[in-house]
C-alpha cells in the first residue's frame, strides 16, 4: 500500500507541474497581449489599424524666406531664398526645383497649419518613393515644375494589378485615358484627391498635378488634415499612411525622409 500512495502522489505531483508550467506560458502570452494592445492599439472591428515602425523622421530646419521680391517678370510667387536651394540641393541631391516646391509648402503650411509641423524632407520623402522627384525614367524637371519628355503617369486601373476605376471627361483631361483612371505626376494624385485638395502653389493661376509646385502644396494640405501633428512619431505616421495606405510605404518614406533631413545638415 505504501508503494502504491507513493506512485499515486508521484503521478499527482507530476500533473500539477504540468498544469502550473501551462498556466505560466499562458500567462506569459497574455501579458505579450496586453502589451501589444497597449503600446500598438486594440483590435477593434472596422478601427483603423497601424502599426508605427520607426520614428518619424524629425522634420529639417524651417529653410529661410527669401528677403527679396522677385523679377517683374516672373510669373511665380517663390517663397524660399533662392540660395538656400542652391545650396541644399547640392547636399542632398534634389533637384533645385523639387526642393523649391517642398521648401515653399513647408513655408506656407508652417502660416496655415502652425500646429502642422509638416517638414520639406517629408515631401522630399514622399516626392522621391512616388516619382524621384519628377525625374522617374530618365525624365527632368524643368524649373516650372513639370517633367519633360512626358509627363509621369501611374498605371492603369483596370481591376488587372490594382482595383478598376473608370476614367471621367474631367480626369482624362489629366492623363489621356478616356476608359481607365490613372494617377498623375510626380506626387501620383488620383483625380478624385486632386478634386478636393487640388492648389496652386507656384501663384501663376492654375492648379495642375503635373506641376510639382502644385502638386507639393497640395499634398501638404493633405497631410496636415485631420489635426496631424507631424512633430510626433503617431501624427507623422498616420499622416503619411493616409497619403498611402500601405505600412512598408510609411516605413520607406520615413528612410528618404530622415536621410535628406541628415544631408542637409
Amino acid at each position: 500500500m505504501a508503494r502504491m500512495t507513493t506512485e499515486a502522489d508521484a503521478a499527482r505531483d507530476h500533473t500539477l507541474r504540468v498544469v502550473l508550467a501551462a498556466l505560466l506560458v499562458v500567462g506569459v502570452l497574455l501579458g505579450l497581449v496586453v502589451f501589444a494592445v497597449l503600446r500598438f492599439g486594440g483590435g477593434v472591428a472596422g478601427a483603423e489599424s497601424f502599426t508605427t515602425y520607426q520614428p518619424a523622421p524629425a522634420p529639417a530646419a524651417l529653410p529661410p524666406v527669401r528677403t527679396q521680391e522677385p523679377s517683374r517678370s516672373a510669373n511665380r510667387q517663390v517663397l524660399v531664398d533662392p540660395a538656400w536651394v542652391s545650396t541644399v540641393a547640392a547636399k542632398a541631391g534634389i533637384p533645385a526645383p523639387a526642393l523649391r516646391a517642398y521648401a515653399d509648402s513647408e513655408i506656407r503650411l508652417s502660416r496655415e497649419k502652425p500646429g502642422c509641423h509638416l517638414g520639406w524632407n517629408t515631401l522630399a520623402g514622399i516626392g522621391w518613393i512616388e516619382s524621384q522627384h519628377g525625374t522617374l525614367g530618365g525624365r527632368t524637371l524643368r524649373e516650372d515644375g513639370y517633367s519633360l519628355p512626358t509627363t509621369i503617369l501611374g498605371p492603369a486601373l483596370d481591376g488587372q494589378r490594382f482595383a478598376a476605376i473608370r476614367s471621367t471627361p474631367s480626369s482624362a483631361r489629366w492623363h489621356g485615358d478616356t476608359v481607365w483612371e490613372h494617377a498623375v505626376g510626380p506626387l501620383q494624385f488620383l483625380s478624385s484627391t486632386w478634386d478636393r485638395w487640388g492648389a496652386d502653389g507656384d501663384g501663376d493661376g492654375k492648379a495642375d498635378p503635373r506641376d510639382l509646385d502644385d502638386a507639393a502644396l497640395a499634398a501638404g494640405r493633405y497631410l496636415c488634415a485631420d489635426a496631424h501633428d507631424l512633430a510626433t512619431d503617431a501624427g507623422w505616421s498616420r499622416a503619411v499612411h493616409s497619403y498611402n495606405h500601405d505600412d512598408q510605404y510609411v516605413v520607406n518614406v520615413a528612410g528618404a525622409a530622415s536621410s535628406y533631413a541628415s544631408r542637409a545638415r
